[in-house]
């Protein structure tokens, strides 16, 4: 391996490898584009690069950069991630009680349109997003779409200032994560990728569009290690955990029975994989594991995404 010596910001001469590696090993970063960006946060780091920084080549450093790098990989194959925040083991519809599933669906979608720090929605070319552009990417009438709207800015999701719209950074946020921590201490986060989310919404329709708040309203109850839906989702020795019954889980999604949520999960797919995977639980066969698809939410590392790609593949 090159012994190069990684100075400031002068790693442009670099082999890539040499480079990311470089950069990853010394903390949790990820390169995308030639840029470093905590993996934890989603923060830009170059301009942090005031001190040397030496590639090295123990194993279990080369083993830490596989893992980092193939979670920024995931990261930039799914277009990115925003942070999406939850109340563990609370439901979405006890925190925003005005809200059906389309309203939720939709501000998902919404939510890949936030800007990085500032919360402002606006188009992937920096272009903010009006009313009008509201109205168009929830696409509803424009009388439909001002009751979603005050729906939204009543519950203390949005809010305009100057002709400009912003989320809640208590809801979706981008960007450094540390910098709202005053905020969202009483909050579990996770990653949100936004290419999935926005395939998931455009190719719904009207009669649809409600199944995609499934992934939101699953989030308070999954284990970030193992994306199991579970009773004890906060446990972390994964041979402690409680995974939830789709019977139980129907319940607290207000669903009839339980029948009738596995039908509205097997319709919410990817690319024609499934998002919620149900898979034999170990412990008592029986009963079936509920699994989310990391392509739409992951929050744990490397060598964890690994384990719960391989039961989607």
């Amino acid at each position: 391996m090159t012994n190069a010596v990684l100075r400031g910001k002068e790693y442009v001469g670099l082999h890539p490898e040499v480079r990311r590696r470089a950069i990853a090993q010394k903390q949790n970063y990820v390169v995308v584009d030639g840029k470093p960006y905590d993996t934890e946060t989603g923060e830009y780091l170059g301009d942090r690069f005031t001190h040397d920084l030496t590639p090295n080549t123990t194993e279990l450093q080369h083993q830490a950069f596989q893992s980092v790098q193939s979670l920024g990989n995931h990261e930039e194959e799914n277009g990115g991630f925003i942070f999406a925040f939850f109340q563990q083991s609370r439901t979405i519809s006890e925190r925003f009680e005005t809200l059906n599933n389309a309203d939720i669906a939709r501000l998902m979608y919404l939510g890949t349109y936030i800007a990085w720090n500032t919360g402002r929605l606006q188009y992937d070319n920096g272009r903010v997003i009006t009313r009008e552009g509201f109205d168009k990417l929830t696409g509803l009438s424009s009388k439909r779409a001002k009751e979603l709207y005050n729906r939204y800015v009543d519950e203390g999701i949005i809010s305009e200032v100057d002709g400009s719209i912003y989320m809640s950074q208590t809801v979706f946020y981008r960007g450094n994560i540390r910098s709202i921590s005053s905020y969202t201490t009483d909050l579990q986060y996770t990653r949100l990728f936004k290419k999935t989310v926005r395939d998931l919404y455009e190719k719904s329709n009207g009669k649809t569009v409600g199944q995609l708040a499934l992934v939101y309203a699953v989030m308070p109850f999954l284990n970030f290690q193992t994306n199991i839906v579970c009773v004890n989702p906060d446990e972390s020795d994964t041979d402690r955990l409680q995974p939830m019954g789709l019977e139980q889980l129907a319940e607290l999604l207000g669903y009839a029975n339980a029948s009738k949520l596995k039908a509205a999960m097997n319709r919410v797919k990817i690319d024609d994989k499934v998002v919620f995977g149900f898979f034999e639980n170990p412990n008592d066969r029986r009963q079936k594991r509920i699994t989310v698809n990391p392509r739409v939410v992951f929050a744990g590392n490397g060598e964890q995404l690994l384990a719960i790609k391989a039961q989607f593949n």
